[in-house]
């Protein structure tokens, strides 16, 4: 069940993704890292605060923050891979290509931590998927600051897969109901 939810959420996302190549192009690979960190930092402040307000002004919701997280997210690993930030034209079906082959990566990620850990997330608050996903921003952009460099701690991949998943879990939940 969860399997099919994810590939659900995912397909959601990707559509989304592969839409908005065709009409902006790949314009992202112009972000350099910390653009991107900003990106979804500032989408997941906007879900915290219209948890905490429980109100909201435009139109967006929270299940259309959370697919662009995962977007964001994504272009993340694609450009750490490209390790350029360039203006540089990428055909929609390579970008779709690159958009699979991170996912793949994260999804099976998902497996192994759900084997582990026994689907907890199921038993998550929206806000506490939101609190996760600032943690992790801001330890990506602690790493930055250390140009990159970890000594003990996982390094800004694995943080941007976490924050992936934290939004796929989240949206598996809105799409039940839950949240």
């Amino acid at each position: 069940m969860t399997i099919n939810q994810y590939d659900q959420s995912v397909n959601n996302c990707r559509e989304i993704f592969i839409k908005k190549a065709h009409d902006y192009g790949t314009s992202w690979r112009v972000l350099r890292m910390i653009s991107i960190v900003d990106q979804i930092f500032i989408k997941a402040l906007r879900i915290r605060t219209i948890q905490e307000l429980k109100h909201q002004r435009i139109a967006d919701d929270i299940a259309g923050e959370f697919k662009g997280i995962v977007n964001y997210a994504v272009i993340a690993l694609i450009q750490i891979d490209k390790a350029t930030y360039i203006v540089e034209e990428l055909p929609v079906d390579e970008a779709a290509k690159l958009y699979d082959e991170k996912i793949g990566i994260t999804r099976s990620l998902m497996e192994d931590k759900n084997h582990d850990y026994g689907e907890a997330w199921r038993d998550m608050s929206q806000e506490s998927f939101v609190d996760l996903i600032l943690v992790k921003l801001l330890r990506i952009k602690q790493i930055l600051a250390n140009d990159g460099r970890t000594l003990i701690s996982e390094g800004i991949d694995a943080n941007f897969a976490d924050i992936i998943n934290y939004s796929i879990f989240a949206l598996i939940l809105i799409a039940e109901g839950k949240h």
